[in-house]
């Protein structure tokens, strides 16, 4: 079916004078915003909005405060254990599946324990491939994997990056004491 002429509307902009053709008027405006956000920055007290890490750390700044670091905020992986101290997770491959960055890789074996079936011998995460979407997380059944608050890992190598069972749950060591944000 083809378009019709009366159907067709053109439009045409306006024509820019003089002063529009050489962007003065749209330079000073930008620039006026630009000065009016400096000015009120440092009228609050605040004459940067960069943090100095890491003498100052990014939980200082909470949403309250004028800070922009969001409640749901994802750092690094760990481990979970239960009561008994044992690694949580019961090797369903529920995590690994979902994963759209193909970071997780675990190795299931026959548990010692009576309370599951299977419990993961290797738990490997590549947290350099990880685009902490949280799915693994949403993903497990028994809430062995979460998605903590900590962002400040520093590797050397690349292999310093690739997180084991034994590096995950110490990671849980470290931050169970910690409330998230």
């Amino acid at each position: 079916m083809a378009i019709r002429d009366e159907d067709i509307v053109t439009i045409a902009p306006k024509p820019m004078n003089r002063l529009e053709s050489v962007y003065l008027p749209e330079f000073f405006r930008g620039f006026g915003t630009t000065m009016r956000h400096f000015f009120t920055s440092f009228g609050q007290g605040k004459t940067s909005r960069t943090i100095q890490y890491p003498e100052e750390r990014k939980e200082h700044y909470k949403p309250e405060d004028g800070g922009m670091e969001p409640s749901n905020f994802r750092g690094i992986h760990r481990l979970n254990r239960d009561e008994d101290g044992r690694v949580k997770c019961v090797a369903c491959m529920m995590c690994p599946t979902l994963c759209p960055a193909n970071c997780i890789h675990i190795v299931a074996e026959e548990s010692p324990w009576d309370d599951r079936e299977k419990y993961p011998k290797k738990f490997e995460i590549d947290e350099l491939r990880c685009i902490f979407c949280g799915m693994c997380e949403e993903a497990c059944p028994v809430d062995a994997i979460e998605l903590t608050t900590e962002y400040d890992v520093v590797g050397l190598t690349r292999e310093e990056m690739v997180f084991d069972k034994e590096k995950l749950l110490s990671i849980y060591d470290v931050t169970i004491d910690k409330k998230p944000m």
